[in-house]
């Protein structure tokens, strides 16, 4: 659904000058809307694809705004010199951008030449994977478990097409980043680090590893959402950042 149409989707923030989500300095869009369930996670604003109210104590606000893709882009193109001029772009995060992948892709459709990075967990159809890979210049692509027991236990879903999307990502011949949030016993774990260093080892394109380290603010925002944040694990830990795994493996890594 690229041209055609009046491709409307739900965001749920969108931060300027963002310089953590791609080269130079980006507007990042956050669709609404994940599937995964990480119990880390420090948006959970993101996480229902439907617009909702968060209650604090300064107040009611609702999360989750619908946008025409013509609106989005015409947003985002009033600011095209000024990214251009920066080196930056824009960047689709979430929540999870393959969830509205149709919207994604007529916003891109109508960008004035911006460098545009698809951040995303890898939790997707494969035909939205593909048609998103087609339209963007570098991805961002989550690797947190790869046991798969552990990945269903702590994000609620099975790895499996995450790592067939990877398979998709790393024939794609677009430049992409993998990148792993470092929690505490769960996911910086030597085993999983060795693991994830494992699967990388063979992929082509790998620009190179992000290790992002743990957020200790992640729970914050629950209790607004009307959920609950339970980490079953020592948020006092220090992570293991270890980048020696991956340059044993011949790849670059590096501690955002």
């Amino acid at each position: 659904m690229a041209q055609g149409g009046m491709a409307s989707g739900i965001v749920f923030d969108i931060k300027e000058f963002a310089v953590f989500d791609g080269p130079g300095i980006r507007t990042t869009v956050f669709l609404k809307g994940c599937p995964l369930r990480c119990a880390w996670c420090h948006n959970p604003e993101g996480m229902s694809p439907a617009p909702e109210v968060m209650r604090s104590p300064s107040g009611e606000r609702t999360v989750g705004q619908r946008y025409t893709a013509e609106e989005l882009a015409a947003r985002l193109n009033g600011q095209a010199g000024i990214l251009r001029d920066a080196g930056g772009g824009v960047t689709f995060s979430g929540g999870e951008p393959l969830l509205q992948a149709d919207f994604v892709e007529a916003v891109i459709d109508r960008l004035d030449r911006l460098h545009v990075v698809l951040d995303t967990s890898g939790y997707g159809d494969a035909e939205s994977f593909r048609r998103l890979l087609a339209k963007v210049d570098l991805v961002f692509f989550d690797l947190k478990l790869i046991d798969a027991r552990r990945h269903e236990q702590y994000t609620g879903c099975s790895n499996d097409l995450i790592l067939r999307n990877l398979q998709i990502l790393a024939g794609s011949k677009r430049a992409y980043v993998i990148r792993v949030p470092l929690v505490p016993g769960v996911t910086d774990t030597a085993a999983n680090l060795e693991d994830i260093a494992r699967v990388c080892r063979c992929l082509p394109g790998l620009v190179q590893v992000d290790l992002l380290p743990y957020n200790r603010a992640a729970g914050g925002k629950y209790a607004a959402c009307g959920r609950r944040f339970i980490p079953g694990w020592d948020e006092s830990q220090p992570v293991n950042a270890d980048t020696a795994v991956f340059a044993r493996a011949g790849i670059e890594a590096r501690v955002l």
